[in-house]
């Protein structure tokens, strides 16, 4: 069962790759290449589809991506873009206690779930100002570059004022060569 639904996310990522996004193609990201160092933006609230789950993401994330995708693609007028995951809380607990929030942005058009969606809920998630960066390589690697943008945001006089984010531009469709993977790590923040 577990394999089985490996590889149902890897063809769901490859699937969300190649349907079109608000990237310029699924494999040129060089436009993301800026984020490399940490950077403050601000980003508009965003209207996303949520699918809920708790456990370690090494294992708990292919079922919700899953379903996910699965409820995404049946929405009429959905357009692909990366995915994104929110975890609340302290990282610090151990892993099978992370509640995670796996998203795909929906258009402001869309106010109801078609049906058979259980599980699933439509949500907007806040953003203004936020501290970001560009994160290359496996997600099990990702805890320097975290801390270079923690000590950014507090080197910036900011405090984190939201989850930690991931928006996942390249992932499981590129293979299994975790090198190319391509995360954006993110934090709500506010001046202190």
């Amino acid at each position: 069962m577990k394999k089985s639904m490996a590889f149902l996310v890897l063809i769901l990522f490859s699937l969300a790759a190649s349907v079109g996004s608000s990237m310029s193609t699924p494999q040129d990201l060089s436009r993301y290449d800026v984020l490399k160092e940490p950077k403050i933006a601000q980003l508009p609230d965003q209207k996303m589809l949520v699918v809920e789950s708790k456990g370690d993401p090494g294992t708990s994330a292919g079922q919700a991506f899953g379903m996910l995708y699965k409820i995404f693609f049946s929405i009429p007028g959905a357009r692909m873009a990366p995915p994104r995951a929110r975890w609340a809380g302290d990282l610090n607990i151990p892993k099978d206690q992370w509640v995670g929030l796996f998203a795909l942005p929906l258009p402001d058009q869309v106010t109801a779930l078609p049906p058979g969606s259980a599980g699933a809920r439509i949500e907007v998630w806040a953003y203004g100002e936020v501290a970001q960066i560009l994160h290359v390589g496996s997600y099990a690697d990702e805890t320097p570059t975290i801390q270079k943008l923690l000590a950014y945001i507090a080197g910036q006089g900011y405090v984190i004022a939201g989850p930690h984010e991931e928006e996942y531009l390249r992932g499981p469709e590129s293979g299994p060569n975790t090198a190319e993977y391509r995360t954006i790590v993110r934090y709500q923040v506010r001046k202190k």
